[in-house]
């Protein structure tokens, strides 16, 4: 039996893939800076365990809510999405890596954003993290591909989470207004995404990046008509 390892998996899109990879038949550890996973973790601070043999490693955790335009935004707000977004993530898979190595079989599918690749007004910290996810599942997929492990990616749109669901009603209508689906997507879509990423079928599948967003990529005019802060916000 494959073994996982899926970070931020107490709620939301985490949940959704840890229970989709465990319907799969793998056995998955599950993380998170809250209670309620398998193991309680803070991946920016704390010494990573020793996780054992992982086959399939999920960077999930990750922080949506600093909200500011760039020339507002302080070094302290950069760093925190930093630190967890995209440097949480990096120690996560270079943890899982040598076992990964030594099996010659590894599957890595980081959970980036739209952000990274539509960039997110009012977010620049976010876009910039998730952004980072992209250029290392590249790297690490250049790097491993003769191992027999891949690297991936997926980069949901706006997503029907907890964070999504609290925004304003006239924000969050107007982002749904504006998807070519006309609805948001759902963490169970997102999960089988990372299902067939991790599975044998996709083994030759890597460096790349899948974007499950309703076709809110084909019509960015969402991303500017949703209410968040921009240049026109400066004093």
């Amino acid at each position: 039996m494959r073994r996982a390892l899926v970070t931020g998996a107490a709620r939301g899109i985490g949940a959704a893939i840890a229970a989709r990879l465990r319907s799969d038949g793998l056995e998955v550890i599950t993380a998170d800076v809250r209670a309620g996973c398998d193991l309680q973790l803070d991946v920016t601070t704390q010494a990573l365990p020793d996780f054992g043999r992982i086959d399939v490693c999920v960077p999930n955790a990750g922080i949506t809510t600093t909200i500011a335009p760039s020339h507002r935004m302080t070094n302290e707000q950069w760093q925190r999405d930093i630190d967890v977004n995209l440097s949480g993530a990096f120690r996560t898979v270079q943890a899982c890596l040598p076992g990964m190595l030594e099996r010659r079989f590894g599957r890595v599918v980081a959970i980036s954003s739209l952000a990274a690749l539509s960039g997110l007004p009012g977010q620049v910290a976010y876009a910039a993290s998730k952004a980072g996810l992209l250029g290392m599942v590249r790297t690490l997929a250049a790097e491993y591909a003769g191992a027999g492990i891949t690297a991936n990616a997926v980069a949901p749109g706006l997503v029907a989470s907890e964070t999504v669901r609290a925004m304003p009603a006239h924000v969050l209508d107007a982002l749904v207004a504006g998807l070519p689906s006309g609805r948001l997507v759902e963490p169970d879509e997102v999960a089988a995404a990372v299902s067939f990423l991790v599975s044998d079928e996709a083994s030759q599948l890597t460096g790349q990046t899948i974007s499950i967003d309703g076709g809110w990529s084909l019509n960015t005019r969402s991303l500017t008509s949703s209410g968040r802060p921009g240049p026109e916000d400066a004093d």
